[in-house]
């Protein structure tokens, strides 16, 4: 028989709930009183604890941490004659498992404490994955064969100060696959600077004083000379992200950077040679892009010395197990949960799953889950809850598409041949009124998914319509 324990000063609720566990076949451990219900707990790890709020010699919610610590894997299920908000936020966030309220509403009272039990029996189930306590992602995970693959390309051009262009999905890791270059490509307490330039993130003319810099007097606003990412990676590495994405003017630039392996600043009259190493990266099929007149073949040539495959998510599913336990772990010290098994189900709707936004999304839907959990397992239903309703992939995720400027055209000109395109304010209100519905219009959740504060998210509601 499974026993509960069940920790409060009213004898009637005791004897009542005493009378009917029994009746379903449970043993019962009774207490009155905090120090008891703590000392029993301690002794007995009882399957499940059903605690009063308020006790004779100290509040339930602050016998609670106790309890996690002498009896971590029985979930804790809160009574109480009170229902304001405030009490409910502290026992859920103390790490009660369910809040219910007097008088004991029988039928809610089995629901929950069936639920509780459930819980508690796959997160002690030998077919459920462990997480563990690793504390970055500070290299790739995997084993799967292209994992093993990469990882051997990865081990034979570290070292060369040769340019590689590194090909893959979005989301699939391809900044990490720079910063391992990077740093396996230095000699041992070496620090040298890795910076990074998103290609796509800046208009061209922005762009190029970022890459290049400026000398003071360049162009109107520029009060003061500036270095540019070439200039200030030194005789480290520059990182250049979807550098499909850039101009055809850009590209003859950066084409003549490569080969001369010296720069002018915008403005500037003085060579200033480069001496960091070039990685580039992109989600496109630069070899198209050649044929189609959108990007130079020269430079490709250039960029291309030893190119490097991503693999995405789907073709390396065996990987998703081991890929769970590393981001829970870090997902676990950013949120402050305790999340410690993943049942096998929960691995088998991951593994189902497309992903086509990859690791990232992985991580995303894992994040989103881990805020709506309770307890220490992330259950299916949280999970189903976390990538339901299926959401249409944002651009950068879709199958790749040309949203650059024809050629001739200026980078930071009229996109006239993309009707209908969003603004940036129609995409911000699309994001955060999926990011509020998803999240049950919780504000504290939906704070947590998007990384802002409460007044940020207030002022954004009102100003897109949101709450109406």
């Amino acid at each position: 028989m499974e026993p509960i324990l069940i920790v409060d000063d009213d004898r009637s609720i005791r004897e009542l709930l005493t009378m009917h566990l029994e009746e379903r076949g449970y043993s019962v451990l009774a207490a009155s009183s905090a120090e008891d219900g703590a000392r029993l707990a301690a002794k007995a790890q009882p399957s499940a604890i059903v605690l009063d709020m308020r006790l004779p010699d100290g509040s339930g919610i602050d016998l609670i941490p106790a309890l996690r610590e002498s009896a971590s894997e029985s979930p804790v299920l809160m009574i109480t004659a009170h229902h304001d908000m405030a009490t409910t936020i502290l026992a859920m966030k103390a790490g009660a498992f369910d809040y219910l309220h007097k008088p004991i509403d029988i039928e809610a009272f089995d629901q929950a404490l069936a639920r509780a039990l459930e819980q508690r029996r796959l997160s002690r189930a030998p077919d459920s994955l462990p997480v563990g306590t690793s504390d970055s992602l500070a290299n790739l995970v995997g084993a799967s064969r292209p994992m093993q693959r990469l990882f051997k390309e990865l081990g034979k051009v570290a070292a060369s100060r040769a340019a590689v262009l590194i090909q893959g999905e979005s989301g699939t890791g391809k900044e990490m696959i720079a910063r391992i270059l990077h740093s396996y490509g230095q000699a041992p307490g070496e620090t040298k600077p890795f910076v990074a330039v998103n290609c796509s993130a800046l208009v061209e003319t922005l762009l190029e004083t970022e890459l290049f810099g400026h000398e003071k007097g360049a162009f109107t606003g520029a009060v003061q000379s500036k270095a540019g990412r070439f200039e200030l990676a030194q005789d480290g590495t520059v990182f250049l992200d979807e550098i499909g994405e850039l101009s055809l003017s850009l590209q003859s630039k950066l084409l003549r950077v490569l080969q001369e392996r010296e720069f002018e600043r915008v403005g500037g009259t003085r060579s200033i040679p480069v001496r960091a190493r070039v990685l580039a990266a992109t989600h496109r099929d630069l070899a198209a892009d050649v044929n189609a007149g959108l990007f130079r073949a020269d430079l490709y040539q250039r960029l291309k010395v030893v190119t490097l495959r991503v693999p995405s998510l789907r073709e390396r599913r065996e990987d998703i197990p081991q890929l769970v336990e590393h981001l829970l772990s870090r997902i676990n010290q950013r949120l402050h949960k305790r999340l410690r098994r993943v049942p096998r189900q929960s691995l088998q709707l991951l593994q189902d799953r497309p992903w086509p936004g990859n690791v990232r999304e992985l991580e995303n839907v894992l994040t989103r889950a881990a805020v709506l959990s309770d307890g220490d397992i992330l259950l299916e239903e949280h999970l189903r809850e976390a990538v339901e309703p299926h959401e249409p992939l944002p651009a950068e995720m879709s199958p790749v598409r040309d949203t650059r400027p024809a050629r001739g055209t200026a980078g930071g000109g009229e996109l006239t041949s993309l009707e209908g395109a969003l603004s940036l304010d129609d995409l911000e209100r699309g994001h955060i009124a999926r990011v509020y519905l998803l999240a049950g219009q919780h504000k504290g959740r939906t704070c947590k998914i998007l990384g802002i504060s409460r007044p940020t998210l207030e002022r954004k509601l009102r100003k897109y319509g949101i709450e109406d």
